[in-house]
């Protein structure tokens, strides 16, 4: 996670930098609009909140909340870094990236069993939950007013999850690591509300229930739902800033063919639910 602050923090002085520069007249700092295409880079920083989080794995492990027992009644660093290129102003691919990864400590109220491994009562824990992912997105736009927005699209979205429980002893751990895709249908509106401000909404939502949608050849059922509303502002001719509030949450719930290792029999049940308040910025 520090790494991440780093990188946002390196590229908001970079962008404040480089938009003192001197540029053509009506170019912005990245885009010509005489172009056909024009590029714009994205970031947020802000914090996430946990509200309701559990989750089993094995038929017979025991269903855990994170929230009550695994110190996720916190609030913790929430980043995301997007990459847009427009064409022909109608024609929008995004690139996001989203590290999440959250990391607790708490000694356990009850007995915890993870696939076939007992933990204690009263062990010291360690907890990771680990959930980056990756999403391309295909939207077009039905609006031609450039400063208005109401497009429609696609995702492909590849997770990168790694959860384990370990004691701090070093006795007990367990680990639980795959990585998959998931199709989206994503929607994006911008409206604006005078000539500085402007209000937007995004909404990246799917469910399923079939072993045919997440690449592990398992049947399932999951979902995704990554909504935001945010209030912008211009600031220059190259820079919006906006506040963002998200609601970013998922489940998944089946048994897999695909083994971690010994006592895993493939079974998991997986629910999140959290809200972030962010301040983002767009350099176009």
């Amino acid at each position: 996670m520090k790494e991440h602050h780093k990188l946002v923090g390196v590229l908001a002085l970079s962008a404040a930098m480089l938009l003192s520069l001197p540029r053509a007249a009506g170019a912005t700092f990245l885009n010509n609009p005489q172009n056909p295409y024009q590029f714009i880079a994205g970031t947020e920083i802000g914090f996430l909140g946990v509200a309701a989080h559990t989750i089993q794995f094995g038929q017979n492990g025991t269903p855990f909340d994170y929230v009550r027992y695994g110190g996720q009644d916190n609030l913790f660093l929430f980043e995301r870094l997007t990459a847009e290129l427009h064409i022909n102003d109608r024609h929008e691919i995004v690139f996001l990236y989203q590290p999440l990864d959250v990391r607790t400590q708490a000694p356990l109220e009850e007995t915890l069993r993870v696939y076939d491994q007992v933990f204690p009562t009263g062990t010291p824990m360690d907890f990771r939950y680990g959930f980056d992912f990756y999403r391309l997105s295909y939207m077009y736009d039905f609006l031609k007013d450039p400063d208005k927005e109401l497009a429609v699209g696609l995702s492909g979205q590849i997770r990168n999850a790694t959860i384990t429980f370990s004691s701090q002893n070093g006795e007990y751990s367990r680990r639980n690591a795959n990585i998959g895709p998931v199709p989206i249908i994503k929607v994006r509106g911008r409206l604006p509300l005078d000539s500085y401000s402007w209000l937007g909404a995004e909404v990246d939502g799917f469910y399923a229930s079939s072993k045919l949608f997440n690449g592990a050849n398992f049947d399932f059922t999951g979902s995704i739902l990554d909504a935001s509303l945010r209030y912008g502002l211009r600031l220059n001719e190259s820079l919006d800033g906006f506040l963002n509030l998200r609601f970013l949450g998922g489940s998944a719930k089946g048994q897999s063919q695909y083994r971690a290792g010994l006592g895993d029999d493939g079974y998991t049940d997986n629910s999140l639910n959290t809200v972030t308040l962010s301040l983002g910025f767009y350099l176009k």
